[in-house]
């Protein structure tokens, strides 16, 4: 029989465990990690909008104006080789994994609240483990990632004195930052999922199923 046990430790995990999931792809998929040097666009001027932008460069796409009063944005590789380093190669390939692994546990968090166990082992154990694992793919892409900052492509964008570790004129953009924060809050999760794994599996969660409940919601 299904017993729904919904208890706010398991329910923060739950919520927490999608919205990292969620941080991650956006920022994986954002053109916003670097914001280039300040550009004077003439057609810009004559267009009377601002001519001082800032262009900006994800991991494969880009948002620039060319020629026009509006900025372009899409990828810039449109295979994985034309990535603009090997360094940033090597950080798309942890963070799409970690991401990957972190919209499966985010996916099963769902069906948390009904079963609470795969095999007779703990679901919240096994998606603590699987969301610390992501963390650790997810920091060493991030590490990764400024390594490939003297890249012919980082330089034309930031600077021809950007070197790794060191873009020059660039910024950092949003989605840098929206990635440090899903990093941290994937090993909250890690730590919250052991106390909803307690929570669930506590003694008045025991005693409301004796009782013949169906719908158990604990404090």
């Amino acid at each position: 029989m299904c017993h729904v046990i919904v208890t706010c430790r398991s329910m923060l995990w739950t919520l927490l465990s999608i919205v990292v999931a969620f941080a991650e792809l956006i920022a994986f998929m954002s053109p916003d990690w670097l914001l280039g040097s300040p550009r004077n666009d003439t057609s810009g001027i004559r267009a009377g909008v601002d001519s001082g932008y800032r262009p900006s460069l994800g991991l494969y796409n880009r948002c620039l104006r060319i020629g026009t009063p509006q900025v372009n944005c899409g990828p810039y590789a449109t295979t994985f080789g034309e990535v603009a380093s090997g360094f940033w190669q090597a950080a798309m390939l942890f963070l799409a994994a970690g991401t990957l692994v972190l919209g499966c546990v985010a996916f099963i968090s769902i069906f948390s609240l009904c079963f609470q166990s795969i095999l007779k082992k703990s679901i919240f154990n096994i998606c603590g483990l699987l969301q610390a694992v992501a963390g650790l793919l997810l920091m060493v892409g991030l590490m990764l990632y400024p390594a490939g900052w003297g890249s012919d492509k980082v330089k034309f964008y930031c600077g021809p004195d950007a070197l790794p570790f060191r873009p020059f004129n660039c910024s950092l953009g949003w989605a840098f930052y929206t990635a440090i924060g899903g990093l941290l809050g994937t090993f909250l999760c890690a730590v919250l999922s052991a106390q909803a794994e307690i929570a669930t599996s506590s003694d008045k969660v025991q005693e409301e199923i004796e009782d013949g409940k169906s719908l158990i919601c604990l404090l």
